[in-house]
């Protein structure tokens, strides 16, 4: 398929690639794994059915910055899990981990590419695995650094590129296979669009929602213009504006439907 595996790990019940895919086919390289996997599988345990629960999931990656991080997610699974220890993270043996530090496969000729953070320099490799021995070690740095719940979601990358991949492809939303949760932030997303733009239009700023009484004629405003461009629920619009329930936006509409 002309895949580029950045990094991978097999766990007991599932595992996770962080690849790019220069070709778009995505679709029919995960038909060709799982179902390949599962008929082999089966073959060696001598069993018969489905081998995975449900369809894989798939996280688009904003760039190499949000790529390191998946990278390090991926090969800190077994830690998370209590496998293994911070220390033996290396030896842990179905994972790319102890590839990438001895230097094994830094060519494309089947698609294997490790992190390009460190190529063929072993001084960074080894640099690389004591830095995550350190951060395996520091629990609460996981969640600081974003490397809890990761694979949870549909995109990875900083909200202003969420937001823009999610006003691009907000067909998605109307498309089935997806989570619902997924369904819900592309939803939110061209909520926030919208928000902002009404924001704009009134002149009026993110503090002046804190800073305002509770209820005001141009968050009333505001509100109805958002509702109106994007469909965007009363609670949302409550919680958004800074407003103590959607009970007082809802009356406002009921006395102002247009």
């Amino acid at each position: 398929m002309g895949w580029r595996i950045h990094a991978y790990v097999l766990m007991r019940n599932h595992y996770h690639l962080a690849i790019e895919t220069p070709q778009p086919n995505l679709i029919e390289g995960m038909h060709w794994l799982q179902s390949t996997w599962a008929t082999r599988f089966n073959r060696f345990r001598q069993e018969r059915g489905h081998l995975f629960q449900g369809r894989y999931q798939s996280l688009l990656i904003e760039d190499a910055v949000a790529l390191a991080r998946v990278v390090d997610y991926i090969h800190l699974n077994p830690v998370r899990a209590k496998i293994v220890s911070a220390e033996q993270v290396r030896h842990f043996r179905w994972s790319s981990l102890a590839g990438i530090v001895r230097g094994a496969g830094w060519t494309d000729d089947r698609g294997w590419r490790g992190d390009g953070r460190f190529g063929s320099d072993a001084t960074a490799r080894k640099s690389y695995e004591r830095s995550l021995i350190e951060l395996g070690r520091d629990e609460a740095q996981w969640e600081t650094l974003g490397l809890k719940n990761l694979s949870v979601g549909w995109a990875i990358g900083s909200s202003g590129w969420r937001r823009s991949l999610a006003k691009e492809f907000k067909q998605l939303a109307l498309q089935p296979g997806l989570e619902r949760a997924d369904v819900r932030e592309l939803r939110e997303s061209a909520w926030e669009d919208a928000m902002q733009a009404a924001l704009t239009r009134a002149k009026r700023t993110e503090d002046q929602l804190i800073t305002a009484p509770r209820m005001q004629s141009w968050k009333a405003a505001i509100a109805a213009r958002v509702r109106q461009k994007s469909g965007a629920p009363l609670a949302w619009l409550a919680r958004r504006l800074q407003l103590s329930a959607p009970a007082s936006l809802r009356s406002y509409f009921h006395r102002n439907p247009s």
